[in-house]
């Protein structure tokens, strides 16, 4: 594995062998981890050389893919190395830098993701089941999952763009070790996005299903973005020489998926990379181990041309010359038949992924006509739905009707009966009168003679209340009599009833102070006893006190001694940090140094070229003039923030840094394209 890692990683603009990078995919398998292959890493010179970081990114994200699944854990590990690597390109101008800078973001937000969705494997294939189980059924987590894919995919498609921007040529310079060198991660960045793609559109058309539309528009919105940049990506590929041999592209739809109509899903085909099996041309086999074998051909030859010429030693041929011919040519043979079995190999292969193609299309067929058929009886379903309905709607109508037909016949007897009950009320009524008539006339005579009755009434109550008065009179005397003697009757009992009390109560306290005495003796003896017992609880107590406090003693002089050595350390500490800070300060005051005189030297470049005569022949229009000069004229302004911002916080130099850059290339700009513009202008204006 060291020898691949150092044949895979260098400088040479060149792309990654496969046989190397394949060697140290199995490494992986295996030692069931990649523990080797960042034991070596961590030790390449990744910031001395953009090409070498940029094939570090390229090998690690093919053990990633292809690699074992505990390599994830592994790369987990050393997250910050990868973060370092393009934190510290991307601040340089360099081409190869920049796209390592966003090659190590996508590295990472490739191990974040696999990290917290174990589900999906590095290499992320995964069948529909796995996807749906993974998404479950709340739209909260099928919503950020389907983010985080985005995301993801985000990163992908901005490394292709990088790529191919910085190309900017024809398709036969892919032929061009240089340009195959960035266009070979592009393999495994087509792999990523025909899955991503695929997962995408399913959770899609499952967020469809569960959210209303137009809560979904920015997830629309933010798809069919991807997918254009996704197709143009695919056709720009599919036109390059270097990935026809490579790889097989496969080829999206013109549209995007109409995700509002729900069966768009049954016309979606996932998308299927084919990478065939053939090894290129340069990818011979090679010894493991180098062996030097220009020492011993010289002195075989010559004893080759010697034994031609004079014959063997004493006339005889060695039967050891003829087993290493025989030897030779039994090997000679079985590498032809070795090579005739691999070729055989590989046709069978090809052949089987041919048909394993064509059935994977017969598959989709057969699924887009079962989403069909789904779809269809769905909507018969639906029809169905709608007739049952209206036939009970029609049925409901025709019960109403015959209901309503009823009630109509019930109301006109009803109003027939209530007539008749009318006319006999009326009747009924009429007699009624007639005989209050008589009632009234016969009330008035009971009147008068029901007064007089009650007048004799009213004298016998009043005679009949005296006589009740006198008897009730003569009953209380009688009853506070007889209360009376009651009451002397129970005193006199009580008397008795508490002497015979005392009687008793004095021959039973003469026995309880007996047994009272006794009892307290005994609880006397008893205290003393326990008296003595805590006496030599006490000093056996106090032992233990003193030596208690010895420890406590012993154990506070030593947190004592730890408190001096933590404080000797917390102020070394300090001091070291006082010292890393002004090594900071002083390190970002050069660097201010160096961006000053770089300045300085971009704005004395822009003045020495209006004395240069090849600079005679440039021209340029006023308006561009007065727009960059006003440019430049802002640029101070931001200078001059920069600058009080330094002046106020010198342990920020960021602001000062970018603003002398901006203004030492706006002011340059603005005196070249001055220089240009008075090349048009007649010679007074030109020099004024």
């Amino acid at each position: 594995q060291a020898i691949s890692i150092s044949k895979a990683i260098n400088t040479q603009e060149a792309p990654v062998k496969e046989k190397h990078a394949r060697r140290i995919i199995l490494g992986t398998h295996h030692e069931k981890g990649a523990f080797t292959f960042w034991s070596y890493a961590i030790g390449l010179p990744l910031p001395s050389s953009a090409i070498l970081s940029w094939k570090f990114c390229h090998v690690l994200h093919k053990v990633l893919r292809d690699g074992h699944p505990n390599v994830l854990q592994d790369c987990q590990r050393y997250r910050s190395n990868i973060r370092e690597t393009g934190d510290l390109w991307g601040h340089l101008h360099d081409r190869y830098g920049q796209l390592v800078s966003i090659y190590t973001r996508l590295l990472l937000t490739k191990i974040s993701f696999h990290v917290k969705h174990p589900e999906f494997p590095a290499g992320l294939e995964v069948s529909d089941e796995v996807l749906e189980k993974t998404a479950g059924t709340d739209v909260n987590n099928i919503f950020q999952l389907t983010v985080e894919l985005f995301d993801y995919l985000d990163c992908e498609l901005k490394l292709s763009e990088s790529v191919f921007r910085q190309l900017n040529t024809s398709m036969a310079v892919s032929q061009m070790s240089a340009v195959q060198c960035r266009l070979a991660p592009l393999i495994q960045v087509i792999q990523d996005c025909s899955h991503l793609y695929h997962y995408a559109v399913k959770l899609m058309f499952k967020l469809h299903s569960c959210l209303p539309a137009d809560t979904l528009q920015g997830h629309r919105d933010r798809f069919n973005e991807q997918f254009r940049s996704l197709k143009n990506f695919f056709n720009k590929a599919s036109d390059m020489l270097y990935f026809k041999r490579l790889i097989q592209i496969p080829r999206l739809p013109e549209s995007p998926p109409n995700f509002l109509r729900a069966s768009a899903l049954a016309e979606h085909v996932k998308p299927v990379v084919v990478i065939p099996e053939e090894a290129p041309e340069d990818e011979e086999p090679e010894n493991l181990i180098e062996i030097s074998t220009t020492s011993t051909t010289e002195p075989q030859v010559t004893s080759d041309l010697f034994d031609q010429t004079f014959g063997p030693p004493n006339g005889i041929r060695d039967d050891r010359d003829a087993q290493i011919e025989s030897l030779k040519k039994e090997v000679d043979m079985l590498r032809a038949e070795m090579e005739k079995i691999k070729l055989e190999a590989q046709r069978y292969i090809t052949q089987l992924k041919a048909q394993v193609n064509s059935l994977e299309g017969e598959v989709e067929e057969q699924r887009k006509q079962k989403q069909k058929a789904l779809v269809d009886n769905e909507q018969l379903r639906d029809e169905l739905e709608r007739l049952q309905k209206v036939k009970l709607e029609s049925d409901r109508s025709q019960r109403l009707c015959a209901e309503a037909e009823k009630k109509a016949n019930a109301t006109e007897i009803r109003y027939t009966k209530l007539k008749e009950k009318h006319s006999e009320l009326i009747n009924t009524h009429a007699e009624l009168l007639r005989k209050n008539a008589d009632t009234a006339k016969q009330l008035t005579v009971t009147q008068q003679s029901q007064e007089e009755v009650a007048r004799v009434k009213e004298q016998l109550a009043f005679q009949v209340e005296q006589v009740k008065r006198e008897a009730e009179m003569k009953l209380e005397d009688q009853s506070l009599q007889m209360e009376q003697l009651r009451q002397e009757l129970e005193a006199r009992r009580e008397e008795l009833e508490q002497a015979q009390n005392s009687l008793s109560h004095a021959k039973q306290t003469g026995a309880e102070l007996s047994s009272q005495v006794e009892s307290l003796q005994a609880e006397k003896e008893v205290l003393r006893r326990s008296v003595s017992e805590k006496e030599c609880e006490l000093l056996s107590t106090r032992g233990l006190i003193q030596e208690k406090e010895l420890q406590l003693n012993q154990e506070a002089d030593k947190a004592t001694r730890e408190i001096h050595e933590l404080q000797g350390r917390l102020l070394e500490k300090s001091n070291q940090e006082q010292s890393l800070q002004q090594k900071l300060l002083d390190e970002q005051f050069a660097i201010l140094q160096e961006t000053v005189r770089e300045a300085e030297d971009i704005l004395r470049d822009a003045v020495a070229k209006l004395d240069d005569p090849l600079h005679v022949r440039c021209t340029s229009s006023p308006d561009y003039l007065l727009s960059r000069a006003q440019a430049a004229l802002e640029s101070t302004d931001t200078l001059e923030n920069g600058h009080a911002q330094y002046v106020a916080s010198m342990a920020d130099a960021a602001g000062l840094v970018g603003a002398l850059a901006l203004f030492a290339h706006l002011t340059a700009d603005t005196i070249v394209n001055g220089s240009a513009t008075s090349h048009l202008a007649p010679t007074d204006h030109a020099d004024r």
